[in-house]
């Protein structure tokens, strides 16, 4: 689905069903260099089990236009003005790594718009490594193989690929490197910048008004268990779970047992 957000064409896949605002919301949030392509799986379970499902492409991310955003306060804002394009009042978000971020601070600046938050492979603050953000504006590649290697646990998933002969390490970066391609305006570096430079995670933490669900990998190196000790202290109503044998890229390692926890706590 196609959406006219600040001025920019905006797109959002709906889980293989047409949209229907009039159905209990959820949205899903990629992370840095991805798109809404990460979510497949969880999202077309969603769509055809009674929710609306709008899975967005980040500005100058997949099919979405313009340039990529440099802070996840600008990001909230187009995320919450995608809602309005959308016609949708309320929503539950979903959001992975960066797009965690930016679920929080959208719950920040409108709490009477969230009805749920899940944070996914999230961490607080999400500080980037001098390594990682230089490799990122100067090295995209070597970046993207960085990436790769930290974000999962194997070279070789089994049994939680979700088909025969799906290699989740190579998927990651061919998702990444197609970004690069159709966008060459240092998305990578944009996207961990603005990781980085967030400084309103915790306050925007205690200040949440709805629930919350922390789902992490427990083998997480890019953004371990352990970086969110300063969320699960400030949020009233926070939930952890903790995913085995799985590491940042959980929707790809793990991807039953994320669809599990996401739906059980829309549900609850």
């Amino acid at each position: 689905m196609l959406l006219n957000v600040q001025g920019q064409e905006a797109y959002c896949y709906t889980g293989g069903k047409p949209f229907n605002p009039e159905l209990p919301t959820v949205v899903f949030i990629h992370g840095a260099q991805n798109d809404h392509s990460v979510w497949i799986l969880q999202t077309r379970y969603f769509a055809h089990h009674g929710f609306g499902v709008l899975a967005v492409d980040l500005p100058g991310h997949g099919r979405s236009k313009g340039a990529p955003l440099v802070s996840v306060e600008a990001i909230s804002d187009w995320l919450l003005a995608l809602l309005d394009a959308a016609g949708v009042q309320q929503a539950s978000l979903v959001g992975h790594s960066m797009g965690s971020l930016i679920a929080l601070e959208a719950a920040f600046r409108a709490p009477e718009r969230v009805a749920r938050l899940a944070l996914v492979g999230t961490a607080y603050p999400m500080k980037v490594s001098d390594a990682l953000l230089e490799a990122s504006k100067s090295q995209e590649q070597v970046a993207i193989d960085m990436v790769n290697i930290w974000s999962h646990t194997s070279i070789a998933q089994k049994p939680s690929c979700p088909g025969p002969g799906f290699y989740v390490m190579n998927g990651g970066q061919r998702l990444m490197q197609h970004i690069s391609r159709k966008n060459p305006a240092q998305v990578f570096y944009t996207d961990f910048s603005a990781c980085n430079a967030y400084g309103n995670g915790e306050n925007a933490a205690k200040s949440l008004a709805c629930p919350a669900l922390l789902l992490l990998g427990k083998r997480d190196m890019m953004t371990p268990p352990k970086a969110t000790a300063a969320l699960t202290k400030a949020i009233a109503d926070c939930r952890v779970v903790q995913i085995d044998n799985c590491g940042h890229s959980l929707m790809a390692e793990q991807p039953d047992a994320v669809l599990d926890a996401l739906y059980g706590f829309m549900q609850r």
